[in-house]
């Protein structure tokens, strides 16, 4: 890795980072509304507009859809034009994904005319959600040091899921179906003004990482095919592999979580728990690591300062039996056994959201471009997931009727298998290295 003497002779440190860190906050909370938004009100949606339950599930199928290759895009608008026009980007789609999906509410329309305007405006929001959950790592190294890099990546990170509960507490709560498409337009519109708050970059950076350009992504692509780069995008073969390893862990995790959060009531209900029920066990696993994941980011950033792959090997084992242990768990009048799992695996999985993305920068030294790459990763998984989940549910006539019981034991075997490879990453953090040694370079340079 080149760390010639180009680097600036000092570091700053802004207060505008912290504005923008609220922006990217508020605009990662609604943009992960449209998702889950007309799962609690599917049956309406399907009653109001006259369509099938499978077409209200491409509402939110079409969003994970669109993600994978708009995640592959971000890198490349970032290089060309940086993050403030990235997220106006974001911003126009949000608007545009409001009132399209609000125009089909009309009811004058047919309803393959409604379904189409629905259709297009997620289409929209499936743009924006990315940019504002992939852009996280390189907004952290553009404007944080090594004290708060991780935490904001961290508090980033987890707001996007946060988003994604409160769209499901919020939609059926709000009125009729139409009503309920209009308030998800208006909170659209009104975070929209949050992207003029999000700057380029600081005057000065406040790392040596915070000074360089990323690596395009057609770069990172070809030095993990083994291919010859530009020194700067340069990686050693174990810095490959250990790369490989966290794109696997980021994507299962990532998976197990989204499918359990769309599947959840599917999985449950069957062994006779309620909706409520259901809702509230959700719920702990996601409030459970997102407090777990809010205390330890400034660990990372201060006193485990180069500990993110000994917290992998750690919490990621953990997180792996909690879903293997589930295919007995769900089972009746087995509750308190099932919140404790909850929050086992909230506590141990929530918190590598941001361990891997910064594990994955610390590899490649291209922040987003090893972040689109892993959430692209997770994106894809999560599709898979659904679609076996569906596949694999037990027919009417089962005992009980409707059970997911072999998408519990396929969900188990797969996370037990890919999360084994996590006792072979090494994870040298090669990027903190770099910024610890200019910092070192410049105290000597300083001193009398």
């Amino acid at each position: 890795m080149d760390t010639g003497s180009d680097s600036p002779k000092e570091y700053r440190l802004y207060r505008q980072r912290f504005v923008g860190l609220v922006a990217l906050v508020m605009l990662n909370i609604v943009t992960a509304m449209s998702w889950p938004w007309f799962g609690p009100i599917s049956n309406n949606t399907a009653a109001d507009f006259h369509i099938s339950l499978d077409q209200v599930n491409w509402l939110g199928n079409i969003v994970a859809l669109v993600y994978l290759p708009t995640a592959l895009l971000i890198p490349l608008i970032i290089s060309r034009y940086g993050i403030r026009v990235c997220c106006q980007i974001g911003g126009i789609a949000l608007i545009l994904s409001a009132w399209i999906r609000y125009a089909g509410t009309a009811k004058s329309l047919s309803p393959t005319s409604s379904y189409a305007l629905l259709i297009i405006g997620q289409f929209f929001a499936s743009i924006a959600q990315p940019i504002y959950q992939v852009i996280a790592p390189k907004y952290s190294e553009t404007w944080f040091d090594l004290k708060g890099r991780t935490t904001a990546t961290m508090i980033i990170a987890i707001s996007n899921p946060l988003g994604g509960a409160v769209g499901q507490l919020i939609s059926p709560l709000v009125g009729d179906t139409r009503q309920s498409i209009l308030v998800l337009g208006i909170l659209s519109t009104a975070v929209v003004p949050f992207v003029f708050l999000i700057q380029k970059a600081p005057p000065t950076p406040p790392t040596y990482a915070g000074s360089k350009q990323s690596p395009s992504l057609r770069s990172l692509c070809l030095v993990m095919l083994g291919y010859k780069v530009e020194p700067a995008a340069y990686m050693s073969r174990r810095e490959r592999i250990d790369f490989t390893i966290v794109i696997s862990l980021f994507a299962v995790l990532i998976a197990a979580s989204n499918a359990f959060a769309i599947l959840t009531a599917q999985i449950l209900q069957p062994a006779g728990y309620s909706s409520n029920e259901s809702g509230y066990m959700g719920a702990c696993l996601l409030l459970s690591g997102m407090a777990a994941a809010v205390i330890s980011a400034p660990l990372f950033d201060r006193v485990f300062t180069h500990h993110l792959a000994a917290t992998t090997k750690r919490l990621v084992p953990v997180a792996a039996i909690g879903w293997f242990v589930l295919i007995w768990a769900v089972r009746p009048h087995d509750t308190a056994a099932l919140f404790v799992i909850m929050v086992v695996i909230g506590v141990s999985s929530i918190p590598m959201l941001a361990v891997g993305m910064e594990l994955a920068c610390e590899l490649t030294r291209n922040a987003d471009g090893s972040s689109a790459i892993v959430w692209f990763a997770g994106n894809l998984v999560t599709v898979a997931f659904i679609l076996v989940g569906g596949a694999l549910r037990a027919p009417a006539d089962a005992s009980p009727p409707l059970n997911m019981k072999k998408y519990l034991i396929f969900q188990g075997i797969v996370l037990m298998a890919v999360c084994s490879s996590v006792f072979f990453i090494h994870g040298v953090q090669k990027r903190k290295e770099a910024d610890e040694e200019k910092i070192r370079e410049k105290a000597i340079a300083t001193t009398p």
